[in-house]
């Protein structure tokens, strides 16, 4: 028993050691807040200060010294998540997490970015260059300066490599994944529909016009007509049985995101306009925005003062207000990828079909490097119009044309809005910038609002922009840009609004194209709710993005209503309380709701299902994708009940509707009547690593708390989806500004500013936009 004793103490004592040892290893990486560092090519003195949030001010004499300090900040508190960003843009995640990742890398390394940051780099002006560089030094002097790497690369068993200047330019790129669809399966989809279905059908399934449509160009239209029963007809196609749908339902069809919307100087009391941003993603820890204030001297001698999010890996702020003009975006959901049909003219398949006769493949061998065995080679083929990333059934390829791959589908002059003085500059500058193309909203301190696309807008011709067309024809394709695109400045009504819905006219759709528009109905609200006033403030602007109603909801609470008051099958006993007095708001408080909501999403999988079912008897392999105005297509026919619309799986409308209802009800468990959309909305916002590492959630993952709002109200939150910030300011004016962000600052879980300000974020409680008073000053030096 001495012995056995001896063994378990001996055992503990180590255990101690090794958890004393880890921790200090985790502390030896934290990042330096304070005191005086000499940085080779720093021209003059500058300063990082943190307040309490940790948001870090930057002062310095020039942009590039500006540059390479925020640099510096960046590798210090986020250099792991940078680098997971431009390796994921680049193919390279198999060096760090193994052998795993390398189909994501192979799918990634089609696109070649890492060689395209690089063509990218060379045509940038040299000034922009030098501030880059200075930028890469910074974040190469402060990775250097940590008395330990960061302790991702402890758990990965890997050590960080140096950044590059084409780096930025692939954190740059990492955004075009995030918010496009990178496999454009929607257009695939249409092209193997319309290749098999009538037409009709297809345009009537595929159509996103919908009646919660809010564009701020031209009125609503009409949609696609439903077809008829002698155009197609469903009843004799066999559907497979449907599992049972959860209570919580991840609406795949669904587009929650962004709000952007600005009010004009006509509408406030100090005749500045007023400017709201709240840019949604996927919420992990740390988030990935970053907040900054840069001061220093722009080239023309004026102080440049900008405030708000800045993106780890990319020199310049993304999102802010600088005392003249204030600017955010929602992505546009343009069209911007397109499949191009590849002829080939040999039996080799190494020469193709183009407008000016044949011409040769290049073949790209790429190396994919891994951490734990040897590189995997493969060859990427490329055609003048994009790489080859996808072959038909019948052999045929098609090429990927897709903005980010534009030689002006990436740049540097994201820059340039730190030093904008107007609205109307905004916009002009917005049209240069490449980046994955998103409505930006400006608003200046003179009282000027205005809207348009950024980034690169390809000008099409002679081509099917939804579907796989050919392009050897001449003029067919992608002619270079755009000679024009959509755009407001000073409405009459001074009111602006975007939320990733059908934003401009149909002369504005045929530039912009339709990628996939959400549903209308957070811009209807958001348009509605601008209407409702005529004089605001910033707190006003805050309550319109932060109102968690559910405009659809409504009339499938009296859908389900009736279903469940027609019917006396105990399986429904449970959701008879959900049929009485129902608020459609997604507060966390909200009873009930969530059965509403699960059976919208019952009857949504149910229509989908219908809506596959003749292409999946041509092809089992078939998948339709994400239908985001499938609130349209599954109101009309549950309103008409088209009999040829409806599969032999349900012998009416009703039972349809019914079998949702009890596959709801069957699915509730525990005291139904005392639960809250709260209790089934709980925030899961996770750091990347905490699965990885057993028993480390409670230090590395955000606290799971009650979220209120939904996918389709303003206040857009899930588990793990929300506003990545939310920022209400009129320039001029930003100590009255309001600012939120998930997470906090800090990418180091012992950092007081790991979650500094989530809170506020869960509550949707007003905090400071600009920052507060110093806590710490970490001062900069030019080396001897």
């Amino acid at each position: 028993m001495k012995a056995v004793r001896r063994f378990f103490l001996a055992l503990l004592v180590f255990a101690l050691l090794a958890s004393a040892a880890g921790w200090l290893a985790l502390r030896r990486s934290l990042p330096q807040l304070d005191g005086e560092i000499a940085i080779s090519g720093l021209t003059a003195r500058a300063t990082a200060e943190r307040d309490a949030l940790g948001t870090v001010t930057i002062s310095a004499e020039i942009r590039a010294d500006a540059m390479r300090a925020l640099g510096y900040v960046h590798a210090q508190e986020r250099f792991f998540e940078m680098d997971r960003m431009r390796r994921f843009a680049a193919g390279e995640i198999s060096e760090l997490f193994g052998a795993g990742a390398l189909e994501l890398d192979r799918a990634q390394r089609r696109h070649r970015l890492r060689a395209r940051a690089r063509v990218a780099l060379e045509g940038e002006p040299a000034a922009a260059r030098a501030e880059l560089a200075a930028y890469t030094a910074g974040v190469n002097a402060g990775l250097a300066a940590l008395a330990a790497r960061p302790f991702p690369y402890l758990v990965t068993g890997t050590v960080p490599v140096p950044w590059k200047d084409e780096d930025s330019m692939l954190v740059g790129y990492a955004m075009f994944f995030d918010l496009h669809d990178e496999d454009n399966a929607r257009e695939l989809a249409i092209g193997a529909m319309r290749a098999t279905l009538p037409r009709v059908y297809v345009d009537w399934v595929f159509d996103s016009t919908t009646e919660w449509d809010a564009p701020m160009l031209g009125g609503l239209r009409a949609p696609a007509r439903m077809p008829r029963a002698d155009e197609i007809d469903l009843r004799t196609v066999a559907v497979e049985p449907l599992a049972r749908v959860a209570v919580v339902d991840s609406l795949r069809d669904e587009s929650p995101g962004s709000n952007n919307f600005a009010v004009g100087g006509a509408l406030t009391e100090h005749g500045g306009a007023i400017v709201e941003n709240d840019m949604h993603l996927g919420l992990r820890v740390p988030n990935i925005w970053f907040r900054a204030r840069f001061r220093y001297t722009s080239d023309d001698g004026r102080p440049v003062d900008v405030t708000g999010a800045s993106l780890p890996g990319v020199p310049a702020m993304v999102v802010g207000s600088n005392g003249h003009v204030a600017w955010g975006y929602t992505n546009s959901y343009g069209d911007w990828l397109d499949w191009v049909v590849v002829r080939y003219v040999d039996a080799s398949r190494s020469r193709y079909h183009t407008a000016e006769g044949d011409e040769a493949l290049i073949e790209h061998r790429e190396s994919i490097a891994t951490k734990d065995g040897e590189p995997v080679e493969f060859v990427v083929r490329e055609t003048r119009w994009g790489p080859i990333v996808h072959e038909r059934d019948d052999g045929t390829a098609l090429a990927l044309a897709w903005t980010a791959h534009r030689a002006d589908g990436q740049n540097l002059a994201l820059a340039r809005f730190e030093r904008a003085s107007s609205a109307r500059e905004v916009l002009d500058i917005a049209k240069t910038v490449g980046m994955p193309p998103q409505n930006v909203v400006a608003g200046d301190r003179d009282g000027h609002v205005g809207w348009t696309v950024s980034g690169h807008v390809p000008a099409r011709a002679a081509m099917e922009p939804d579907a796989p067309s050919r392009w050897d024809t001449p003029g067919a394709g992608w002619n270079g840009a755009a000679d024009s695109r959509p755009e407001i400045f000073d409405p009459p009504d001074s009111r602006l609004w975007s939320a990733n819905g059908r934003v401009a006219d149909d002369a504005g759709v045929d530039v912009v194209g339709d990628g996939g528009y959400a549903l209308g109905v957070r811009a209807m609200q958001i348009r509605d709710a601008l209407r409702a006033k005529q004089r605001f403030t910033e707190r006003d602007l805050l309550a319109i993005a932060l109102d968690d109603r559910v405009a659809v909801m409504p009339r499938w609470h009296e859908l389900l209503r009736g279903v469940v008051a027609r019917s006396d099958d105990a399986r429904l006993a449970s959701l008879r309380a959900a049929t009485g007095e129902f608020d459609a708001r997604a507060t966390a408080a909200s009873g009930r709701y969530d059965d509403v909501r699960a059976f919208r999403a019952a009857v949504f999988e149910r229509i989908r299902a219908m809506l596959a079912a003749p292409m999946l008897a041509h092809d089992p392999e078939f998948v339709l994708p994400g239908l985001p105005h499938l609130e349209r297509i599954a109101w009309q026919l549950v309103v008409e009940r088209p009999a040829h619309l409806l599969t032999s799986a349900h012998a009416s409308w009703d039972a349809l509707l019914l079998d949702a209802a009890i596959d709801v009800g069957g699915a509730i468990e525990g005291d139904a009547a005392s639960r809250t959309w709260g209790d089934v909305n709980v925030a899961a916002i996770r750091h990347p690593l905490s699965a990885a590492i057993p028993g480390m959630a409670w230090l590395l993952d955000a606290p799971r708390e009650p979220l209120p709002g939904d996918t389709q109200s303003p206040r857009a939150q899930g588990p793990a989806f929300g506003a990545s910030q939310r920022m209400v300011v009129s320039p001029g004016r930003e100590a009255d500004g309001i600012f939120h962000m998930p997470g906090g600052q800090s990418g180091h879980p012992l950092s007081p500013y790991y979650l500094a300000g989530h809170d506020a974020w869960v509550r949707g409680e007003p905090t400071p936009f600009l920052p507060g008073p110093a806590q710490h000053s970490l001062k900069f030096v030019p080396a001897r």
